[in-house]
């Protein structure tokens, strides 16, 4: 049974942002997978591009090691997204505006704007590129 664009995209949300799985994240993909961000440069800590399932769940475990232990995670109440399907029945374009609940002390929350293309083969990601300002990952 094949998932939706939804269901893909918010499986891919949960495993990441959400509770940051790197198992779980690495499973949205086929075996053969292909993670991009294009803006990220080529020297930065976060990928650039990762092929492979088993590529994708190592460099997204240590990514994930490497963030704060305050796990300052999405509100996804506040949170929105805009599913794009296309012409081509495999692609998907999501249009993503992630909030984060300022920290208090009359601090603003803070809206990070995205867009994510999915490319999807058998229920699975078979190529996502992953388009936001690269000052947003160490």
């Amino acid at each position: 049974m094949s998932r939706t664009p939804r269901e893909i995209f918010e499986s891919y949300v949960y495993a990441g942002a959400v509770s940051r799985d790197a198992d779980a994240l690495a499973e949205a993909f086929t075996e053969d997978g292909v993670f991009e961000a294009p803006l990220v440069p080529a020297d930065a800590a976060f990928p650039r591009r990762l092929e492979g399932r088993e590529a994708i769940r190592a460099a997204m475990a240590a990514h994930y090691a490497r963030q704060p232990g305050d796990g300052r995670a999405p509100n996804l109440a506040k949170s929105a997204y805009v599913l794009h399907t296309t012409a081509v029945p495999d692609v998907f374009i999501a249009e993503i505006d992630t909030v984060f609940d300022g920290e208090g002390r009359g601090e603003d929350d803070v809206t990070v704007s995205l867009v994510r293309i999915f490319r999807v083969r058998d229920g699975r990601i078979a190529r996502l590129r992953d388009y936001f300002a690269p000052g947003l990952v160490s």
